[in-house]
């Protein structure tokens, strides 16, 4: 059985919360994860980038010199890629509808089995929230110290709905390097992959453990 750590605000452990093995028995191919985590970092691109063709340069269709009598080889236009100014071979486009499908199961089986793995691996901790009533920097700072998690990435998650606490945590974390604040219904694999530590707020810790069961 899994134990996580609840902490307050100074650092002080205050007590312990179980996790049933059975909420982490969680299996997950790992090309399954792989594709799930390729697939979130090419939706986020932009698509953005551009080049001419051939047939899309300014410039004019007169042939460079004559077919025959020079020694030269035959050319048909400065247009070709082989002239200054000349299209592009096989350059990048904008591609529209690039979007890369994610099924949903797969997705959920991804978090859950990374969210498993974290919690096995000690790198999951309760942070008791109710003295953050106003942004305070330094009490972040302080717990993070604490813990001794404070060199390290780290992701806070928060519930959906206080929306006076997620200001505050926002604002807290603003000026604090390596910290993020994201609510449980927003978290993604490529997230989880990319901190270190995971800190739940007490009233968000059902919303998070919901999505093991």
């Amino acid at each position: 059985m899994a134990i996580l750590k609840k902490y307050d605000l100074s650092g002080t452990e205050i007590g312990t919360i179980q996790i049933d093995d059975a909420l982490l028995d969680v299996s997950a191919n790992s090309q399954m994860i792989k594709d799930y985590i390729v697939a979130i970092r090419n939706n986020a691109r932009q698509w953005s980038a551009s080049t001419k063709g051939r047939k899309e340069v300014n410039r004019t269709g007169k042939k460079p010199h004559p077919q025959k009598g020079q020694g030269r080889s035959r050319q048909g236009c400065l247009a070709a890629p082989q002239y200054k100014g000349g299209g592009i071979v096989f350059g990048p486009k904008p591609k529209f509808d690039q979007h890369v499908r994610i099924n949903k199961k797969e997705r959920r089986a991804a978090i859950r089995f990374i969210i498993a793995e974290k919690i096995k691996e000690n790198r999951v901790h309760v942070l008791q929230e109710n003295a953050m009533r106003e942004p305070k920097t330094k009490l972040l700072a302080e717990f993070f110290n604490q813990t001794q998690i404070g060199e390290r990435r780290i992701l806070v998650l928060g519930e959906s709905g206080a929306a006076v606490i997620r200001e505050n945590l926002v604002k807290s974390l603003r000026n604090i390097p390596k910290k993020e604040y994201m609510v449980v219904p927003q978290v993604n694999g490529y997230e989880l992959i990319r901190c270190q530590e995971l800190v739940v707020l007490d009233s968000a810790l059902d919303e998070f453990l919901s999505i093991l069961g």
